[in-house]
């Protein structure tokens, strides 16, 4: 089974060769595609070249005329949409490498996305250095900083790229071991969390760790999608979605916003889930000065010098609650939604700096009453708050209840 090398011929091809002899000097096969958008009379293929870009191009529902458009913009796009559908189509695609500057690192990462999780995946970028998550997303993409431009072998490119080639070589060849004291045979539990939840995840950890492998996802935007993306990818048994806070800063302009999709997978899959409030009293800012204008009036917290949080209004936790209820009503379950009616967070308690009652309640009774209830789905209100060891027991017993009732 090859690793897949893939980069635009026609102004990389001496790179992508050398990456390709030497993923093979390792013992490891390795097939070179070529995703130059140049057109089929104007491209330059590598002799290593096992799928030319009419191969790829013809993946596309708009077959090849849609990709060799003569509009460079266009074309990367459409041959990103083609790359993808091509990787998907194979089934012996054991590792993925890729090398470019922005346009091509933008053409080839949606198919390293588009890969399950755990198939190595290998990006060799000019622009690793900077904001790398619009490439990375929710998936386990490896990004290397080319150090000088992809343009040329040279006493860096050399030394930069045989490292990659031997990274993706090993990662490729070795499995990984599990740890002595794990089961492979557990299933995997994916809980969300976040540092004001985290007395609630680490009990829930400690009473299912014996029958479940627990994952545990950092609620920041990309930790939700990472979750949903192992269901969707069906390795993924259950959910305990303890920390939904994501959608707070999405509805609110925050910096760790899910997607529009947050919930999606549970309604693509029904894999057994349950639900909790946690951390929707805040919305994540970077430090104080990036807090934008229009809230610098609000209830702001120092959490540290890089990170500020804003207490959420009873108006926000209604569209909240809203929000929540909607995306959970396109779900047929089964799935149950337990609510900690004496707060949502280690700061929103009594005496704590977010502690708000009626801005809970608020929260509460629009996820209540938006949400029609059936036999797979259940919402259960607690007199309890959400780092209480009974409302983790809690937690523990009704997600037991939907898993051995799947």
């Amino acid at each position: 089974m090859p690793i897949y090398v893939a980069g635009t011929c026609d102004t990389k091809g001496r790179e992508l060769a050398y990456i390709t002899r030497l993923i093979r000097a390792d013992g490891v096969a390795a097939e070179l595609v070529d995703l130059s958008t140049g057109g089929p009379a104007k491209t330059s293929h590598s002799e290593e070249t096992r799928f030319p870009p009419e191969a790829v191009a013809a993946c596309h529902p708009g077959g090849v005329d849609a990709v060799f458009t003569g509009d460079r913009g266009r074309s990367i796009t459409a041959m990103s949409e083609a790359f993808e559908r091509f990787i998907l189509s194979r089934d012996d695609v054991t590792g993925l490498i890729g090398l470019g500057g922005s346009g091509g690192t933008a053409l080839i990462t949606p198919a390293m996305r588009a890969l399950p999780i755990g198939v190595p995946k290998l990006m060799v970028s000019t622009v690793a250095s900077a904001n790398v998550a619009p490439y990375v997303g929710p998936s386990d993409i490896a990004m290397m900083y080319s150090v000088t431009d992809i343009a040329g072998l040279n006493r860096i490119s050399r030394i930069v790229l045989s490292n990659a080639a031997h990274a993706i070589a090993g990662m490729a060849a070795a499995a990984p071991l599990p740890a002595p004291e794990q089961s492979t045979d557990k299933p995997s539990l994916g809980i969300t969390m976040f540092g004001v939840t985290t007395p609630c995840v680490t009990r829930l950890t400690e009473i299912l760790s014996g029958t479940w492998d627990c994952l545990v996802f950092h609620a920041t935007g990309t930790g939700g999608q990472s979750m949903e993306k192992l269901v969707d990818s069906g390795l993924m048994g259950g959910m305990i979605d303890v920390t939904t806070t994501e959608v707070a800063d999405l509805l609110m302009g925050g910096v760790f916003p899910c997607s529009e999709d947050r919930f999606g997978a549970l309604r693509r899959t029904g894999t057994p889930c349950v639900i909790s409030c946690g951390a929707l009293d805040m919305v994540n800012f970077g430090a104080m000065e990036t807090v934008p204008e229009r809230y610098r009036h609000r209830l702001l917290y120092r959490h540290n010098p890089q990170v500020t949080l804003m207490r959420t209004t009873a108006e926000e936790n209604v569209r909240m609650g809203r929000w929540i209820a909607e995306h959970l009503d396109r779900c047929e379950g089964p799935f149950h939604v337990l609510i900690p009616e004496h707060g949502v967070s280690a700061l929103d308690s009594p005496g704590m700096p977010f502690h708000d009652p009626d801005a809970d309640a608020a929260l509460f009774s629009a996820l209540e009453g938006g949400l029609r209830p059936t036999a797979n789905r259940k919402l259960i209100r607690l007199p309890l708050h959400i780092n209480d060891e009974a409302f983790a027991d809690a937690l523990a017993r009704n997600f037991t209840e939907l898993a051995g009732a799947a």
